[in-house]
């Protein structure tokens, strides 16, 4: 089996083959419409208005989606961060106190200093500590200044 030379791009299907085209073409359709009944004070040209204004935001709202992968992205490089932290600091593997942490939890573990990381995290699993809970005992804080 040929293993693969170059990254090949992720599609999410439904998003850029489906919905994305789809929308594209109703809100240039409706825009298009609703430009030749503009000023027309009528049913059809507020028709076309209230759908050309919805195929709008429903492109816009697809086009957002691109900021949900770009956080989800983030939470993934965050776990990453704090398991690399983790080991260099401690030496041991972050994997099992990771299982009994949520997303939240971990997030807050990525503020605290490297002395205190491996203490806060063990109490963190095994007192089942709140994200904010986490924070108030952190002593030494390291800023995230680049989350999105």
């Amino acid at each position: 089996m040929a293993t693969p030379t170059k990254n090949t791009p992720m599609y999410y299907p439904w998003h850029h083959f489906v919905l994305l085209p789809l929308a594209l073409l109703m809100a240039g359709y409706a825009v298009l419409r609703y430009t030749k009944v503009a000023g027309d004070d009528d049913q059809v040209a507020r028709l076309w208005f209230t759908v050309a204004a919805l195929a709008v935001i429903g492109l816009g709202v697809l086009v957002m989606l691109r900021q949900h992968y770009a956080l989800q992205l983030q939470d993934r490089i965050c776990r990453l961060e704090v398991r690399q932290r983790y080991f260099e600091v401690s030496g041991q593997r972050f994997a099992a106190l990771e299982k009994q942490l949520s997303l939240k939890q971990i997030l807050s573990l990525r503020l605290a200093g490297d002395a205190e990381l491996p203490a806060l995290a063990q109490a963190a699993a095994a007192e089942k500590l709140s994200p904010k809970d986490i924070q108030a005992r952190i002593t030494d804080f390291q800023f995230d200044t680049m989350r999105v």
